[in-house]
């Protein structure tokens, strides 16, 4: 078996800038990967997360680590013991799904068992600015049926009832992005009732959270930035109500897919969610999409310029990108 290995540095530029309680982004800085053998070559792609402090420099270091292992023919397993959970072998596992479907003829989803991907409801993002700017969002974003807020922890009861007076009628997932505290979450519960919010987001630090055993929240609470691989379990089942799976927190579709089954078996609510990222981080997240109760992956409507042939959007309803793009054989 003789294979290729090749990883570079994309930037998208944004059509807007992207801010959140951490800070704000104008550009999707993402790692590509190709792995060719023979006629056949599978692409993924990863988003470094300074969060988890990643950067591009990193996971281009770590993808280089492991050459050697895929270049001889290292599987998706052989992979997982290799490097940690996060945006290098996130890259590098979906570039071998989409290698395999590839060779075999099958897409991923019959690899799988699975459906094909389909349309889906996808939230939409209003990012943090003036209750009248984000009322001026959610009003052009009215008909979608799901919209995420972020907040921090300024003045985040006006910005949640601003959005849902612009969009009375769509479903609203508030995130925090771990500004709040314990004192303000608890002063929020009635506003999130009232908002009729159906899922809050890593409000708390990760790593400030232990409080949350034993507290009964008037609205789920979803772990983000807590939750990455299935061995947190355990403990994010005693503290949250669901989770969100990122591939790149998970470090590939292979790890998802078993954090998935896992979350499930432990009872817990699912989201799949993403980076700001482009259409070749989506393809392989829909199949974590179809088993979750919530999908955000609006990542690539935020790019002034996909890739060619990526998803696309109408109103919320996410589109899978066309055949061939990743996971299937051409068209």
């Amino acid at each position: 078996m003789c294979r290729t290995l090749s990883a570079r540095h994309d930037r998208f530029e944004l059509k807007r800038p992207f801010r959140i309680s951490r800070g704000v982004k104008t550009a999707a800085d993402v790692v590509t990967v190709t792995i060719g053998e023979g006629e056949a070559s599978g692409r993924g792609e990863g988003v470094p997360y300074p969060r988890y402090g990643e950067s591009v420099e990193i996971a281009l270091a770590q993808i280089e680590a492991v050459r050697d292992l895929i270049e001889r023919g290292g599987d998706r397993r052989a992979l997982l013991a290799e490097l940690p959970a996060g945006a290098a072998r996130n890259a590098l596992d979906c570039a071998l799904w989409d290698l395999e479907a590839q060779r075999s003829g099958k897409s991923v989803a019959e690899i799988i068992g699975a459906p094909e991907p389909e349309q889906l409801a996808s939230a939409l993002t209003i990012v943090i600015d003036t209750p009248e700017a984000m009322a001026g969002a959610a009003a052009a974003l009215a008909r979608a049926p799901l919209l995420k807020v972020k907040v921090n922890a300024d003045d985040p009861e006006a910005q949640i009832r601003a959005v849902r007076q612009a969009a009375p009628d769509a479903a609203l997932i508030v995130d925090p992005n771990e500004s709040w505290d314990r004192s303000l979450i608890e002063a929020m519960q009635p506003i999130l009732i009232e908002a009729r919010v159906a899922l809050l987001e890593q409000p708390v630090p990760a790593d400030g959270d232990d409080w949350l055993e034993g507290f009964t929240p008037a609205v789920p609470i979803c772990a983000d930035e807590a939750v990455h691989v299935a061995a947190d379990l355990p403990r994010i089942a005693r503290r949250y109500q669901a989770i969100n799976i990122k591939l790149d927190k998970a470090g590939g579709l292979t790890a998802a897919l078993e954090l998935a089954a896992a979350a499930r078996a432990a009872g817990l609510g699912l989201m799949t969610g993403c980076m700001v990222s482009s259409s070749l981080s989506i393809a392989p997240a829909l199949h974590i999409a179809r088993m979750s109760d919530f999908a955000d992956l609006d990542g690539p409507l935020w790019l002034k310029l996909d890739r060619r042939g990526g998803v696309t959007d109408h109103d919320g309803m996410l589109r899978p990108p066309a055949k061939g793009f990743w996971g299937t054989a051409e068209a």
